[in-house]
């Protein structure tokens, strides 16, 4: 290993389906390691994704872009691509001198190879077993300043059988879903695949520990949207777009400081630039987070942004959050959920038993998000929030005018050579449709 750099390292450390239902933000999922992360550094109360589809999410992330301007308004493993491979974080950071390391899950590309990292450690699983042993083995010979991203496949379904019978007795599960015997067994199941997580995330603290590099380096620790439950991942609540989201190192990221200001994934890519003493390309749709973590502003954004076009199925959607209110608009036509971008669970199966998948959804929905937290009341039709309606219709129309969004033109074609769901399918496991070539 080199000698240390005026720079720091970089470790992006990144799991699937997680949300914030961590230690750190308060629910009794118990992460010691990543408790530990947020009392030595920075901990961001309201970091949402810009969308939440596991290759949408980490595509904006990575390269400062909303979906439909990187163009993975898709999944990656079903066909889709970022417009521009050079784009991606790690091209900067090369010129600027930093050693570029992928280890472990990505979901951008099938082939990660043309995503442009220095070294590409290929493993048999992305699970935090493997994962963690080839993170500090590549640690231990890299060259400084290096980027390491370090992706872990939990907490994605399918879950192992929950391995503690306290919280399957016990485990409550989120605010909006029912509390019985079925979806306690379910977060049971989360909760033993959160273990594993944080297990890998503790590991790989360690090694920079004992190396003796955490002092030199930043470390973020996020997820790609939220948990794969109904009303979470692959919608536009904030149950879906909520991440987790706590950063430790040099330049103020440390402390054990809480940021309640809200936040998108989209503004990491500015960051790191700044950190790294990098022009940050024009292209970036995000802010830089310095200013809120040296306290030289009181908000970084009035409003933030997200979308989903397509998960397993076709279902569009776009949607603009202020401090109070959210505003979601459907561009599809329909008028019920699509099930089949519902990953498959007893959860699942227990709404849709009881008649979820005949309920109609509104083509507009507007939420308050201060007495209406779990977003159940949608009051797009109720009269006496027709000006609140008004600004934040008029709010999302400008976003998508700005940034060129073509679903105001029609409908968005799947690439050719994917492969989707029917939106009439109840399971993102039936038969696949494939688009021609």
């Amino acid at each position: 290993m080199s000698a240390p750099s005026d720079r720091p390292n970089i470790l992006y450390i990144h799991s699937h389906d997680s949300g914030r239902y961590v230690q750190p933000y308060g629910y009794s999922v118990p992460t010691p390691n990543m408790q530990l992360l947020a009392d030595q550094g920075t901990l961001f109360r309201r970091a949402f994704c810009a969308a939440p589809t596991c290759s949408g999410s980490r595509a904006a992330l990575l390269t400062g872009q909303h979906c439909h301007n990187n163009g993975m308004t898709g999944l990656a493993h079903r066909g889709w691509e970022l417009n521009d491979y050079g784009q991606h974080l790690v091209h900067p950071l090369k010129k600027a001198g930093y050693r570029t390391i992928l280890v472990g899950e990505q979901h951008i590309s099938k082939d990660p190879g043309v995503i442009g990292y220095d070294e590409v450690r290929r493993l048999d699983s992305n699970l935090a077993g493997l994962v963690a042993p080839s993170a500090l083995d590549a640690m231990s010979n890299a060259q400084e300043p290096f980027f390491m991203s370090i992706g872990f496949f939990e907490t994605h379904r399918d879950f192992a059988a929950p391995n503690s019978v306290r919280d399957t007795l016990y485990s409550l599960p989120p605010q909006n879903l029912p509390d019985n015997l079925v979806t306690r067994h379910d977060m049971a199941a989360f909760k033993a695949s959160v273990r594993s997580l944080d297990q890998g995330v503790g590991a790989v603290l360690n090694g920079l520990h004992m190396s003796g590099l955490a002092d030199n380096t930043l470390v973020i620790c996020t997820t790609d949207h939220g948990l794969a439950f109904p009303k979470a991942k692959a919608t536009l609540l904030d149950g879906g777009i909520g991440v987790m989201m706590i950063m430790r190192g040099p330049d103020g990221f440390n402390g054990g400081k809480v940021v309640d200001l809200m936040v998108t994934q989209l503004d990491i890519y500015p960051t790191l630039c700044e950190i790294a003493g990098v022009d940050p390309p024009g292209f970036l749709q995000g802010k830089s987070l310095m200013p809120l973590v040296k306290g030289e502003t009181a908000a970084l954004h009035d409003e933030i942004f997200a979308e989903i076009t397509y998960h397993a199925a076709y279902e569009p959607q776009r949607a603009v959050r202020t401090d109070r209110w959210k505003y979601i608009r459907r561009f599809d036509g329909r008028d019920t959920p699509v099930l089949a971008n519902v990953d498959d669970s007893a959860t699942k199966d227990l709404l849709v038993e009881a008649g979820w998948g005949d309920r109609k959804v509104g083509e507009e929905q507007l939420y308050d998000l201060l007495l209406d937290p779990v977003e159940e009341k949608d009051l797009a039709g109720d009269p006496d929030f027709s000006e609140v309606l008004d600004d934040m219709r008029g709010r999302l129309d400008a976003w998508m005018e700005e940034t060129d969004d073509p679903i105001r033109f029609g409908p968005i074609a799947p690439p050719p050579g994917s492969e989707i769901n029917d939106p009439d399918q109840t399971s993102p496991d039936e038969p696949l449709m494939s688009v021609p070539a």
